[in-house]
């Protein structure tokens, strides 16, 4: 997935997804720097909803490592 960063430059995101029982743990992977962000939620989540939740963590993680 293409992802626009607060520069507005676009960069790639890697999504992991891994069922545990009755929770899905998404990792969102940011190429360019390699960091790297979970979260946890329900498996009957949208796919959509958990990768929206995911990405918007990276976005914050990746705005406070530029700062």
């Amino acid at each position: 997935m293409r992802n626009k960063d607060a520069n507005g430059s676009a960069g790639d995101v890697y999504f992991e997804f891994t069922t545990i029982g009755s929770a899905v743990r998404v990792a969102a992977i940011d190429a360019l720097s390699g960091l790297e962000v979970t979260v946890v939620g329900p498996a009957t989540a949208s796919r959509t909803d958990l990768e929206r939740l995911a990405l918007r963590k990276l976005q914050a993680q990746l705005g406070r490592c530029v700062r």
